[in-house]
């Protein structure tokens, strides 16, 4: 079979890897020089910088399986961190080895700046959300879901949660999809709540090894050129890309939704319509510089405010990458972006400099903002299929399923979208739980 693959971020990776590794004869078509989509390494600089501050956690089996395929080492590349949350002042929470669920539950019985008010709290509202299977109404928030949660295990650890994870403030974020997060790192065995901190560039944990495979295996990838069109070439089933005078017998548009709805507008305007209704989060990514400087943690939280927009801090030096430099995210960023993006990467530097005890050290280095890093997740959202039309599918993070939009999502859609395309699968792709 013949595949193109529109689009070279992870989701689309992973679907020209499976389905090279499946038999098909592989095109990938990429407009950026640079593949990786929304977690890339930009060109040029120094030291090399990320769009933006990326961090996966030990439940991201998918992923850490197609970077060992592609010959990438998640041990070599990532730092494996058990789960703990540090603030300048100290740790809230620390999770030690072992089952997560039994060590999350010691972690907060031992919580050093909580009263036993709030850890027992946090503890009655996980049960509660286990027993009930980790399932919460279609139209609850994160915020009804915790109504009656202490403050303290509220500000200091499900607030920072959310935004981290959905990119959508707890006020708007789903509960049902949250929930489910919560589930999988919690409960998805040993290591799975694991932060795993990259210690070299983004492009170097999956683009650029899967690019050299792709190579090895015979796969065709033109980087640099944005896809014009498609049309069905006239048999069951197949495509004409405007670049390829030749059908092919499937096309995965594992590109931005709103490249998709381009595609698709012509021969599958309902899907396009549904595609082009999402709505976007943005993240802000404020790298700062301060020779000799040095955080207690690789990643720090910090406490969000009216002037201070940044919930987490990264120490590069510490994860191997640039001594010196540190990377503040502002996730959720949309207020902030309406305050102009140089006012919030002030405010950004005035609140290191006093949660980080900088005086007037620290310096901006540069300021990324990723206007549509994610999309919405709020509850009752409803995503576009993964299957559009026959022989046609899309990938990548926002198709229909029950994660956010996420590394690992989007590498579940690209390996499930080329197993129905190679008839792996006999049903239309979502998620793999």
């Amino acid at each position: 079979m013949r595949v193109a693959v529109v689009g070279g971020g992870w989701a689309g990776l992973a679907a020209a890897v499976r389905a090279c590794e499946l038999g098909a004869q592989v095109h990938l078509y990429e407009m950026a020089a640079r593949p990786g989509g929304r977690a890339r390494s930009l060109d040029g600089g120094e030291p090399s910088l990320d769009n933006g501050q990326h961090i996966l956690i030990g439940a991201y089996a998918d992923t850490l399986a197609l970077m060992r395929r592609v010959g990438a080492d998640p041990e070599r590349l990532l730092l494996r961190l058990p789960l703990r949350l540090s603030y300048p002042d100290g740790d809230r929470l620390a999770l030690g080895r072992g089952p997560t669920a039994l060590a999350f539950t010691r972690a907060v019985l031992t919580a050093p700046r909580w009263p036993w008010a709030a850890r027992l709290s946090l503890l009655r509202r996980l049960l509660r959300w286990r027993v009930r299977g980790f399932h919460a109404a279609d139209d609850m928030t994160v915020a009804g879901l915790c109504e009656g949660l202490h403050a303290l295990p509220w500000r200091e650890f499900v607030a920072p949660l959310c935004v981290a994870a959905l990119n959508t403030p707890p006020e708007r974020a789903s509960a049902a999809v949250f929930l489910r997060v919560l589930r999988d790192a919690l409960f998805s065995g040993p290591g799975g709540a694991d932060l795993l901190l990259p210690r070299q560039g983004l492009g170097a944990l999956l683009p650029e090894p899967a690019l050299r495979w792709l190579h090895a295996q015979g796969a065709v990838v033109q980087r640099g050129h944005r896809v014009q069109g498609l049309r069905p070439a006239g048999v069951p089933g197949g495509w004409l890309l405007d670049e390829d005078p030749r059908p092919f017998d499937a096309v995965l548009l594992c590109c931005s939704s709103q490249e998709a709805a381009r595609l698709t507008q012509p021969q599958a305007p309902a899907w396009s319509a549904q595609a082009t209704g999402l709505s976007f989060e943005p993240i802000v990514t404020v790298y700062l510089t301060h020779p000799g400087a040095r955080l207690p943690a690789p990643m720090l939280a910090l406490h969000e405010g009216p002037d201070a927009p940044a919930q987490f801090a990264f120490d590069l030096g510490q994860l191997g990458l640039a001594p010196g430099h540190f990377s503040l995210v502002i996730s959720g960023a949309a207020p902030w972006l309406k305050r102009g993006l140089q006012a919030t990467s002030r405010l950004a530097l005035h609140q290191a400099r006093q949660a980080l005890g900088w005086g007037d050290g620290g310096q901006i280095h540069q300021v990324i903002a990723e206007k549509r890093a994610t999309f919405s997740c709020t509850p009752g959202l409803r995503r576009p299929p993964a299957r559009v039309a026959p022989g046609l599918w899309a990938a990548g993070d926002y198709v229909q399923g029950p994660y956010p939009a996420t590394l690992e999502g989007a590498v579940k859609a690209g390996l499930a979208a080329a197993e129905a395309a190679l008839g792996q699968s006999t049903v239309a792709p979502t998620f793999r739980s």
